[in-house]
């Protein structure tokens, strides 16, 4: 059954337009550092889930468009080398801490959607972006709040 996400980037790391400049618009998601979000990529996450590409750090923050998951769950293979700045001693390639997954472009968004306008969305009330102290990279998404999240985009899911 597909589910669906938001990712949070940094749009100075890592943009929707950097996605859309990359080879095949499609990259890896790795350099997630949180056991809780390492747990959804490796167990929950799959192939054909949808993903709302969330620029955080920002002014404004917004929902800047979607991707598609194209690849489940595989050990980040940044955390066994030294010299990248993913590089985590503690982990090995015999019992890896980390995982990612590969997603690919689908839409930027023209209007991208605000925080202060999900706010105001009925059906997106209850989003875990919107709840006080969340601050996680990696976060489930409602069906419900996919859909108005392309409403208010004002794009076809």
């Amino acid at each position: 059954m597909k589910q669906f996400w938001l990712f949070k980037s940094e749009p100075n790391v890592f943009s929707i337009e950097d996605l859309r400049d990359s080879p095949k618009k499609t990259t890896s998601w790795e350099g997630v550092r949180n056991y809780q979000a390492r747990n959804l990529l490796r167990d929950s996450i799959k192939r054909g889930d949808g993903v709302l590409f969330y620029h955080s750090n920002a002014k404004p923050m917004i929902i800047a468009g979607t991707a598609e998951v194209v690849k489940n769950g595989y050990p980040d293979h940044f955390a066994f080398q030294q010299d990248h700045k993913y590089f985590d001693p503690k982990s090995n390639p015999d019992q890896p801490a980390w995982y990612m997954v590969d997603i690919r472009l689908k839409k930027i968004f023209k209007q991208p959607v605000t925080r202060d306008v999900l706010s105001a969305d009925p059906d997106c009330g209850e989003m875990m972006l919107l709840q006080r102290g969340s601050r996680l990279s990696i976060q489930p998404v409602t069906e419900q709040e996919w859909l108005a999240v392309h409403r208010l985009a004002g794009v076809a899911p």
